[in-house]
């Protein structure tokens, strides 16, 4: 007997600068709980909350604010297992099912990682050709997917 896999429902915010579209930066921050793990801000969805308002509630409790306009979104949602060592402690889900915005900071924004609980001790930007030297974890394979999809319809 086969038993159904769950799926976390997640968001996940693939930011530009906001010099963009003159400058394709990419933020990524580096995890305070993992050595050398730099990643997109990202956060489960709440129970009746939808996607984009979770984009903006996870902005504001990861980085600080939540400052920023929608530039696109990714078309599905795209889901993946955790690695042994992170289902234990994520149980009952075996994964996330995820979906992605290309947003871009405002102007006025300001970036503060001493959130109420910071996630991020270090954050940069980083052009978007030189993004996978910095990215070695089991998301990899997704953020190549999400970035090649906003490359080929011309946003990065």
């Amino acid at each position: 007997m086969s038993q159904s896999k769950f799926y976390r429902p997640n968001v996940a915010a693939v930011i530009v600068s906001s010099a963009y579209p003159e400058k394709k930066e990419i933020f990524i921050a580096e995890r305070n709980d993992l050595n050398a793990i730099w990643q997109f801000p990202q956060g489960g969805i709440d129970e009746g909350e939808s996607s984009e308002e979770a984009l903006f509630r996870e902005l504001k409790e990861e980085i600080g604010t939540k400052k920023v306009e929608i530039i696109a979104e990714y078309p599905e949602w795209i889901s993946y297992d955790f690695p042994t060592h992170i289902a234990t402690k994520m149980a009952p889900y075996a994964g996330q099912k995820q979906r992605y915005y290309l947003v871009r900071l405002k102007d006025n924004a300001k970036i503060d990682l001493e959130t109420e609980h910071p996630e991020f001790s270090a954050y940069r930007f980083v052009e978007v050709d030189s993004l996978f030297n910095h990215i070695a974890h089991f998301k990899k394979p997704i953020y190549e997917q999400v970035i090649t999809y906003f490359k080929a319809e011309g946003y990065l």
